[in-house]
């Protein structure tokens, strides 16, 4: 690969920094350009963008092909590796949210294979779609949605405003305002004590909104970082040269681990969230 002037080959760092850098998309001065976004808050990520959604409308073709196409007798291999699929989340909901919602099952499995399918894409060669698209002229691309901090906080922003809307809608403005501010420390509600009731429930407060604001924190963090690393050793790997195969054959094998359980830790913290919010206490 050369450099974008083409000036001979890239050094390793440049190299890295390459494969890192998104095609962006952004607004100056009333026109759209690409890759000149540096510093612009609203600069698009348009790969990532173009592969998340790619990637959800294909588990929903997908998913729904099967489910038309289902029979009762003896299911295709496909069939009966959704139904294992839509099984294992289904028991995992069961298990975990005792409240009673249409919204919970569809959403975990949705948020499951969602984020597994953009997981998978960090075991595709990290020069091939890259490469394919430098021949068309594009001069950046990177693959891996969930290795963009802006595509998991979204998705985690979303498992937010669900939470924080089971929240209300089962205890009621008054009850969730009343988690923040009323726990861990019950205020005194008689006596002298009451002098310190505000300072009590500013505390709890304090405590309980970094908890809360937390979790879409940590819920986006935590797949981002995994996914990021696994998609830099991957780029590292190749920088090696053609004995490369068995060091990314290796990690491939051993980043399918990975790549699953991410999407199930990002699947069943959006149930124990919700399942959180929905507890009546």
């Amino acid at each position: 690969m050369t450099s974008e002037g083409g000036h001979g080959p890239l050094t390793s760092g440049e190299y890295i920094q390459h494969h890192l850098q998104n095609l962006q998309l952004c607004k100056i001065d009333g026109e759209w350009v690409w890759n000149q976004c540096a510093g612009n808050f609203w600069a698009v990520n348009a790969d990532s963008m173009f592969f998340s959604v790619v990637l959800g409308l294909l588990f929903v073709l997908l998913f729904r092909r099967v489910a038309k196409k289902a029979s009762a007798g003896k299911p295709g291999k496909l069939q009966a590796v959704v139904e294992i699929v839509v099984e294992f989340v289904d028991t995992s909901v069961k298990d975990t949210f005792h409240g009673k919602s249409r919204l919970i099952a569809p959403l975990a499995l949705t948020v499951g294979m969602w984020v597994f399918l953009m997981n998978l894409m960090d075991l595709i060669p990290v020069d091939l779609l890259p490469g394919l698209a430098g021949l068309a002229g594009v001069s950046h691309l990177r693959v891996v949605p969930t290795a963009d901090v802006n595509i998991t906080f979204g998705m985690s922003i979303s498992v937010f405003v669900l939470t924080v809307f089971y929240t209300i809608r089962t205890k009621g403005v008054t009850g969730f305002i009343g988690e923040l501010t009323l726990h861990p420390i019950e205020p005194p509600t008689r006596g002298i004590g009451m002098i310190a009731a505000p300072i009590i429930i500013a505390f709890n407060f304090v405590l309980e909104a970094v908890s809360l604001f937390a979790k879409p924190l940590s819920l986006s963090l935590r797949l981002f970082g995994n996914m990021f690393a696994g998609e830099l050793i991957f780029i590292l790997i190749a920088l090696i040269g053609w004995y490369q195969l068995p060091l990314h054959l290796g990690w491939a094998i051993f980043h399918v681990l990975i790549v699953t359980l991410q999407a199930f830790i990002f699947m069943m913290l959006t149930i124990v969230y919700l399942a959180l919010a929905s507890e009546e206490h």
